[in-house]
């Protein structure tokens, strides 16, 4: 018998009620603090041809024979000083925001089961194609696609969409798709930025310098067109004028350099060090582009940056926590979906598709 080429069709009942969605996207996590564990999850990150723009024959024999070798238990080691009892900080927020997102659309009137809310991660656990396959057997025929990345870069929102759409080659009844591609100067965005750094200050006081963190890309997306260097810079702007900030009072930064290659500059920790030894007694570091606390802040920033900046001379080190399930942030979450939402009628929890193509039939009729 011939393979066939697309997925077989979920299995629904005659008169099911179609559904919009909305599939939040994180970027993922390995599933417990091991090396085994790690590797897994390394093998599909870094095999991502979004992720790692080198040429297979080039980068294969590198990552499968050095870095899936070395690096697990080393990262493994990082993560266990971040995992909590509920499990990796970038699930456990991730489906705290989904949770919650699905409180603040349902008091605007979006509501299961006429409205479904799920979560992804690109790598690792739940899957998108899992959870698009689930979505698609509750027969989601609107779908969504919210990554949770600020920020687009072809390394993160891109490669959501490939994911989707890789999906999406394989079934024979596609539902209709919408993809949000960024949110870095959103109004609601920023304003939960604002609020998590005056709310943070407001406790623990205000340092000399407050720098702003975002995840490194290699220099050469900027040149060959990425417009991420551009937006996080954007965002910051946008966030020290929220704040009153006079031009010296602030700073970006670019954290989390993978390899021998230039990546976008400068560098964080560097910067700290220098800021440091320059005779800055205290820093106030947070990560814009990370809507969820995840190793990258807990561990590179509040852990590793901290201990850099106070080994060169620094006094004070306070990591500002990411937006997490902060209210501003997740009524700017809403607000986004609802924005990308319009247009896509949502059937009522108590019609079927049948009743609702009469009831349209019937006020045509009356009104000819």
């Amino acid at each position: 018998m011939p393979v066939a080429p697309f997925a077989p069709e979920p299995a629904l009942a005659h008169g099911t009620p179609a559904r919009t969605a909305v599939l939040l996207v994180n970027l993922g996590t390995p599933d417990e603090p091991t090396a085994s564990a790690l590797r897994r999850y390394l093998r599909e990150f870094l095999s991502d041809p979004r992720v790692v723009e080198i040429p297979r024959i080039v980068w294969w024999p590198i990552l499968h024979g050095i870095i899936l070798n070395t690096r697990p238990a080393k990262s493994a080691a990082k993560y266990a000083t971040v995992w909590t009892a509920e499990g990796s900080p970038l699930a456990v927020w991730t489906a705290k925001q989904t949770t919650l997102l699905q409180g603040y659309l349902g008091e605007r009137g979006l509501r299961p089961p006429q409205l479904l809310l799920r979560h992804a991660m690109r790598y690792g656990n739940p899957s998108v194609a899992s959870v698009l396959d689930e979505l698609k057997a509750q027969n989601a025929t609107r779908i969504l696609i919210l990554p949770l990345y600020p920020q687009y870069a072809a390394a993160t929102t891109a490669s959501v969409n490939d994911a989707v759409m890789a999906w999406a080659m394989q079934q024979r009844r596609q539902p209709e798709l919408r993809f949000v591609q960024r949110y870095h100067d959103d109004v609601g965005y920023i304003r939960a930025l604002v609020q998590r750094v005056r709310s943070h200050w407001q406790i623990n006081g205000r340092g000399d310098k407050l720098v702003f963190s975002f995840h490194g890309v290699p220099e050469r997306s900027l040149l060959l067109g990425d417009p991420y260097h551009c937006e996080c810079h954007k965002t910051a702007r946008l966030l020290a004028e929220g704040l009153g900030l006079k031009r010296d009072e602030w700073l970006v930064t670019f954290q989390s350099r993978f390899g021998k290659a230039k990546w976008l500059e400068p560098y964080t920790e560097p910067t700290l060090i220098g800021l440091a030894q320059q005779g800055v007694t205290r820093v106030d570091v947070m990560c814009p582009g990370f809507t969820s606390d995840c190793l990258e802040t807990l561990e590179e920033i509040a852990q590793e940056a901290r201990d850099a900046f106070l080994g060169a001379g620094g006094r004070g080190f306070e990591y500002i926590p990411a937006l997490n399930d902060q209210h501003e942030w997740i009524a700017a979450l809403a607000g986004i979906a609802m924005q990308h939402l319009q247009g896509w009628e949502i059937v009522p929890a108590d019609e079927s598709l049948l009743e609702t193509q009469r009831s349209r039939a019937a006020a045509m009729g009356s009104k000819s």
